[in-house]
């Protein structure tokens, strides 16, 4: 080989390892949104979301809340920077782009958090059991801003013959991730141990708990309870089922996509909340296709029958539409969807607490939990229009092909 060739290759390797290095440097700001001020001394994590959110690196906050950290290799990485007990984080940046993170100081409880919406899905009727999906977005204007967090962020009052398969909750605009639910005083009263972060604009901290509930009478009545100030409680269930409020509550009818559906307004502790329902029925899994076929502009397109919502009435599904509908309309089978949501060993999967995932049937709950995930985003794409029908379909049909085959392994 000539002098020149090995020169040049030198010098190619060098300049090529010079800009891996470069691109492997993460730097940012950390900026404690409470005070206004750099937040000095937080330590900050890189973790890889494929190695089970294992950590590869480490840093602490100077004075100017700065940090850095290298990346080990190509993977999937997160930036977790904790911040008086609370954790925060973003997605790890590309390139030269800086990885600056908001946090907020943390008390047990702050001014400024109600549910903005309470919804009670009640997903389907099978083998004398009622299969109940409840879902809570609570909203935090605390001023200043701060996070309110303790082993008991969130508490929630469920039926005290409720069986739970799983819980969920999600940080403002992130992905629903699996948690645990503790009990916590008289039956059917649970605490969710998971930070509430102030808004990020229009995104709330959302909350998921999947229940089932004896039904061989083929009737229940509900007794729900609020445990802070709610905007509104709706309930969602099949054609086929009846509702009946109780005395004392405040429900009224306004269907929506087709379903039937009740809401109830200005909810507070202690106020009557009671409903009961009867029949037997599902959720259909192509309700919402169905619906979005629509014209628009018919009869029943507007909740009510064909009338435009009530003055000041709130449409949970014009920011919640996927969430709610769509979300019931990826139980693909209701047993299937029960055995996804049901947590492996009973342990919090939170970004900021996950353990690394080392036995092939925890990778295999991990690849279930994030192909939900995928769906739901997919199915919030398509209803807020980021994606066409046609990529819907293609994109629908493939994530469902992946699921079906990691189910039929597990």
């Amino acid at each position: 080989m000539k002098m020149t060739q090995i020169v040049f290759r030198t010098v190619v390797l060098s300049l090529l390892l010079t800009g891996a290095w470069a691109q492997a440097q993460i730097t940012g700001t950390v900026t404690n949104k409470t005070t206004g001020k750099p937040a000095a001394g937080d330590a900050v994590v890189l973790v890889d979301v494929q190695a089970g959110m294992g950590e590869v690196a480490k840093a602490t906050t100077d004075s100017g809340g700065h940090y850095k950290l290298t990346k080990p290799g190509a993977s999937n990485y997160l930036v977790r920077v904790t911040h008086q007990g609370a954790t925060y984080f973003i997605g790890a940046p590309e390139g030269n782009e800086p990885g600056d993170i908001s946090v907020y100081d943390v008390a047990a409880k702050v001014d400024g958090v109600l549910i903005d919406e309470n919804v009670v899905g009640i997903v389907e009727t099978v083998n004398g059991q009622l299969r109940v999906v409840e879902r809570y977005a609570v909203h935090n204007s605390s001023m200043p801003p701060r996070t309110q967090w303790s082993p008991r962020s969130f508490e929630v009052v469920l039926p005290e013959e409720a069986v739970v398969d799983g819980a969920s909750a999600q940080r403002p605009g992130r992905m629903l991730t699996t948690i645990k639910l503790d009990p916590d005083g008289p039956k059917g009263h649970y605490s969710f141990n998971f930070p509430i972060q102030p808004d990020d604009g229009e995104k709330h901290t959302l909350f998921q708990i999947e229940y089932e509930l004896p039904y061989s009478d083929g009737k229940f009545t509900f007794h729900p309870q609020v445990t802070i100030p709610a905007r509104t409680v709706w309930v969602i269930l099949p054609r086929s089922m009846s509702f009946t409020a109780g005395a004392g509550s405040t429900f009224i009818s306004l269907p929506q996509e087709g379903l039937p559906a009740y809401v109830a307004k200005n909810a507070a502790p202690g106020k009557a909340l009671e409903f009961t329902v009867s029949g037997t029925g599902a959720i259909p899994r192509d309700e919402q296709q169905a619906q979005g076929g629509q014209d628009a502009s018919g009869p029943g397109s507007q909740p009510g029958g064909g009338m435009a919502n009530p003055i000041n009435t709130p449409d949970p599904l014009s920011k919640y539409k996927w969430w709610i509908l769509s979300g019931l309309a990826l139980l693909l089978a209701a047993a299937a969807a029960f055995m996804l949501r049901k947590p492996a060993t009973g342990a919090a999967f939170d970004a900021g607490a996950a353990q690394a995932l080392a036995s092939p049937a925890a990778r295999s709950v991990a690849l279930l939990n994030a192909l939900k995930e995928e769906l739901f985003a997919l199915e919030s794409d398509k209803i807020t229009g980021k994606i066409s029908p046609a990529e819907y379909a293609e994109l629908k049909a493939a994530l469902e092909t992946v699921l079906k085959r990691a189910l039929k392994r597990q």
